[in-house]
């Protein structure tokens, strides 16, 4: 029987989409053709979507009570993408103290945060012994809150610091209190864009090398993607195939988090050779419903971020293959450095609300997806 939804439109994207109804996995050539579909077709991909993830979450939207700690914004990288970072001369660099982080995450425990998601810039002056010490701060204050710390950039920066081996570093990181390595610096995992947007950063090789053998150490990570600059849809559907390979390979992997670029103040907004190609509203709907069916049964958690697109696109992706509604992100500072409009905190109450007002039941999670409580 032919669906209504599917009737009438492109029989090759009817194909496709009938494919992943039937939980098939779909190839990137598939892919790519569903992130150029319009009109009729993408009100396919969009009902498809929405079917997948309700047959996956039922009709359940989650999200985390959690904050962010950016211990300093002095970064040697200078990523054409960031406003966040200053060279250590600057005269609104920092560098928090231990006592600063002890401080932030005593604030963590008194709101009843579960986790807190601590990032740096690359500082050329921290030592191995600092990140470690940042881990065991947060621990003596809560050792059960959840610490989601330290991108792979980070981490292949402390492996230099510490003996050169990826393994032994995060070996030394887990016993200091790592739980989760959020799966950030992927920006565009396709080197010809990365030598561009982020010349000075690990390549793809070496973020998949990190990501993998986290997994392999037990250490699960998040998956991310910064897309809406430069980059062609064939680069996004390279970078989910990647995302894809990994995860069959380990299931590390707990969430996608597609983040569009905030264009309002980087570098990378103002390059002439370079011009940013058109990325609005649709774009993401269709990204998120394509995750969807591209990472279906690996990757079972598409995140939309409100502070990347606002509360109001951020609710629509509700609908759009989304079941997570990110964190409350208390003290988010680097999209807002960028140019991000739309806050540095969402409250449990609000989001809730905007999360019933989609027409779904808002639950409650720890960063592993434990649902712990629905409202």
């Amino acid at each position: 029987m032919i669906i209504s939804q599917l009737k009438g439109i492109d029989p090759v994207i009817k194909k496709i989409l009938r494919k992943s109804q039937t939980n098939e996995e779909i190839t990137p050539d598939e892919a790519l053709k569903l992130l150029k579909v319009s009109g009729r077709e993408f009100s396919a991909l969009q009902y498809v979507a929405n079917q997948i993830c309700q047959e996956k979450k039922g009709n359940v939207v989650t999200f985390v009570v959690n904050r962010n700690i950016n211990f300093t914004n002095i970064c040697s990288k200078q990523c054409l993408f960031c406003s966040f970072s200053h060279l250590e001369n600057h005269e609104d660099a920092f560098l928090l103290t231990m006592e600063d982080i002890r401080n932030k995450a005593i604030e963590a425990k008194e709101l009843d945060c579960t986790e807190l998601c601590i990032q740096g810039g690359i500082n050329p002056n921290l030592s191995f012994d600092y990140y470690l010490d940042i881990l065991k701060t947060v621990k003596k204050v809560d050792p059960n809150i959840h610490t989601h710390a330290f991108s792979p950039e980070e981490i292949f920066f402390m492996s230099r610091l510490y003996d050169d081996y990826i393994e032994a570093t995060l070996k030394q990181l887990k016993k200091a209190g790592l739980d989760s390595i959020p799966g950030t610096a992927a920006e565009m995992l396709v080197d010809k864009i990365r030598k561009i947007i982020c010349p000075n950063k690990i390549s793809t090789a070496q973020w998949i090398e990190i990501i993998t053998t986290s997994h392999e150490l037990g250490i699960p990570t998040t998956s991310t993607m910064m897309y809406g600059h430069i980059e062609d849809l064939e680069d996004r559907i390279t970078h989910l195939t990647i995302l894809r390979n990994i995860q069959k390979n380990t299931f590390g992997i707990t969430e996608f988090v597609p983040l569009p670029f905030v264009k309002g103040n980087p570098a990378l907004s103002k390059l002439k050779k370079y011009p940013l190609k058109p990325n609005y509203g649709m774009s993401d709907l269709k990204l998120f419903c394509v995750a969807r069916l591209f990472l279906n049964n690996y990757i079972d958690n598409i995140q939309t971020s409100w502070v990347k697109l606002g509360p109001k696109l951020a609710q629509v992706s509700l609908n759009y293959g989304v079941n997570d509604f990110s964190g409350t992100l208390m003290e988010e500072n680097i999209s807002r450095s960028a140019g991000a409009e739309f806050g540095q905190y969402l409250s449990p109450s609000e989001m809730k609300t905007i999360i019933r007002n989609a027409g779904r039941i808002p639950a409650q999670r720890d960063t592993l997806y434990n649902i712990l409580r629905k409202f």
